[in-house]
């Protein structure tokens, strides 16, 4: 039963990528009167991250577009990379559409992987609004300079990384760059990818990426002061399927350029397809919001 669960999720998946349903809404409740009410948008991340960055953009417009344009209010609800604040919004929220819930693919591979945490199930959710995003992975910038001169030369770096946990959507970056044959150690635990941020500002690790929406309003000043080198990013798709540069990031290398610069020869295999098979399930409809059924 849950592997077919599991089916008809990637197939759903597949739906939001096919029918381009990037950054627009499908309010299945439009026609409730929200009038004089508040709205809450569970976050279960950290302020400061890329699923924060993305409700606080959308809550007012979400407001002008629901009918009594009620308050929309943001809470962030970090734990567990995700799990705590979906488990609550599955078991404890009310499912009158005053709450809904943010997703990401740090919510999606538990679910996928079997995590006996999870106490979720996508099937009891409808999506209502749907966003691409896309991942960039930077380093200081001693070890930026070096990497944009020849990769080769820091691949025996001893990389510290920040990480919400195995499962989580770190799980890309951390099979990319094995791939790679870089020496990367994770410290797992952290709420999110804004807590990994400030752990690379303040000097205790040496690599992170940040989503989108993130790399853009908190790591871009940080490029822009020389204090960060930004050296890959996971690509995105195009209508073939196939991985290309991101479009919001085009001077930046993809992984897949990356990896044939360094190794000599284009990624395949499987290691190259279960990279893919989770960048697809993680990126190409990251951040999704929902409602309960």
């Amino acid at each position: 039963m849950k592997n077919m669960k599991r089916i008809k999720f990637i197939h759903s998946l597949c739906a939001v990528i096919i029918s381009m349903l990037l950054a627009t809404t499908n309010i299945v409740y439009a026609e409730a009167d929200f009038s004089g009410k508040t709205i809450k948008w569970v976050v279960p991340f950290s302020q400061g991250g890329g699923a924060d960055a993305i409700a606080r953009f959308f809550a007012p417009l979400l407001a002008e577009e629901l009918l009594g344009q009620p308050i929309v209010e943001v809470v962030n609800m970090p734990g567990a990379g995700s799990t705590k604040g979906a488990n609550w919004f599955s078991m404890q929220a009310p499912t009158d559409g005053s709450v809904i819930f943010s997703t990401s693919g740090s919510t999606q591979f538990p679910f996928l992987l079997d995590d006996p945490r999870v106490k979720y199930d996508y099937d009891d959710w409808e999506v209502v609004l749907a966003t691409a995003t896309g991942g960039v992975a930077y380093l200081p910038k001693d070890l930026g300079e070096r990497w944009n001169k020849d990769p080769k030369s820091v691949l025996d770096t001893d990389f510290i990384f920040a990480s919400q946990g195995p499962t989580r959507l770190d799980l890309i970056p951390l099979l990319a760059w094995d791939m790679l044959g870089m020496k990367v150690e994770p410290i797992f635990g952290i709420k999110g990818r804004a807590d990994g941020r400030l752990m690379f500002e303040r000097g205790f690790v040496n690599i992170d990426y940040q989503t989108s929406s993130s790399f853009l309003s908190k790591v871009q000043p940080l490029v822009d002061k020389g204090e960060a080198v930004p050296i890959m990013t996971w690509g995105a798709l195009d209508e073939l399927g196939s991985i290309v540069r991101d479009p919001n990031f085009p001077d930046i290398p993809t992984f897949r350029e990356v990896y044939a610069e360094i190794h000599g020869t284009e990624p395949s295999g499987n290691d190259w397809n279960a990279w893919k098979a989770f960048f697809i399930a993680g990126f190409p409809a990251q951040k999704m919001v929902v409602i309960d059924k």
